[in-house]
């Protein structure tokens, strides 16, 4: 369990609690990003009347397999998932859809459409052009004649890596004074990308940016650049992290593209019980939402992956 785990306990304390049951199942309750969108759903399930179960599938598809299997054992009228794979969890998605379970997936999409009541996502390809023309603005106002930078790219199984990287690049490679010196996978995780970065730093003297495909990673390289005693590197990352956010603050990193975390999650939870009371969501399958462009100008309006109202 993670820090709404006192909600969570009360969700499940009776044993013959009559409530429907909402399965909220992420990737990992570690990330703060999964993290924030498991509570988010949560917490909006529980104040709409219903039991919530939350499960973390570590990005294996075979646990995934598991955990949608005991949704259904459990009789849930809903579950809410960040899926484990676009290919991957088409099978799971529509094994529970048969079995009477109404689908809702964030985050990430699966290559079918009809299957789940709503699938509703970031715009990662809009979020990486903002991030992708800031990391421009910057290294060409800063060192027009030293443009050299580096890649950290997420799990190559995951297709939001990719398409972030195919929007970050529908950028930079219009820019013929940028040079790409070095594209390494860091699998999403901050001691990977301490390491890589680390390795393409001496590798790579002239470096003076870094664009990574997560918030994680970027923190990992932001590290790995105060190790070795470097700076006015540019530094950028993705999904608008509390930790990021910070060190956007204290001018440790350039920016980053907030995914709207939170608002995903409690519109899957109130798209599923109109669903439920009504037969329909009344939205389309295909939710994209846009997401924010983080500097240090405007950091403080942004709070656990949602903006202050």
């Amino acid at each position: 369990m993670f820090a709404c785990a006192g909600l969570l306990l009360l969700a499940g304390c009776h044993r013959r609690d009559s409530r429907p049951l909402v399965a909220i199942v992420v990737p990992s309750q570690d990330n703060p990003y999964f993290k924030a969108e498991a509570e988010a759903a949560a917490a909006r399930a529980l104040e709409l009347g219903y039991r919530v179960r939350v499960d973390a599938h570590d990005d294996d598809a075979y646990r995934q397999d598991n955990l949608i299997d005991a949704a259904i054992a459990s009789n849930a009228k809903v579950v809410i998932l960040d899926n484990a794979g676009t290919d991957a969890s088409i099978s799971a998605v529509l094994r529970a859809t048969r079995a009477g379970i109404a689908m809702f997936l964030i985050d990430r999409e699966i290559a079918a459409r009809g299957i789940a009541k709503a699938q509703i996502v970031s715009d990662n390809n809009q979020g990486a052009r903002l991030v992708a023309e800031e990391f421009v603005r910057v290294m060409q106002a800063g060192a027009p004649g030293n443009s050299a930078y580096a890649e950290l790219l997420g799990r190559e199984s995951d297709a939001n890596a990719q398409v972030r990287t195919t929007g970050f690049h529908s950028i930079l490679d219009r820019v013929p004074t940028l040079k790409m010196v070095a594209a390494q996978s860091a699998n999403w995780s901050q001691a990977e990308a301490f390491s890589k970065t680390e390795t393409i730093l001496q590798a790579h003297s002239n470096i003076r940016g870094i664009i990574a495909g997560n918030d994680t990673m970027a923190l990992g390289a932001v590290a790995a650049v105060k190790s070795v005693g470097l700076k006015d590197i540019t530094i950028v990352g993705f999904d608008g992290s509390p930790d990021a956010v910070a060190a956007i603050e204290a001018g440790e990193m350039r920016a980053t593209a907030l995914q709207p975390a939170v608002l995903i999650a409690r519109m899957a939870m109130d798209e599923a019980d109109l669903f439920l009371k009504t037969g329909s969501t009344s939205k389309p399958e295909m939710q994209i939402i846009p997401c924010d462009l983080v500097v240090k100008t405007n950091a403080e309006s942004y709070v656990n992956f949602e903006k202050k109202k």
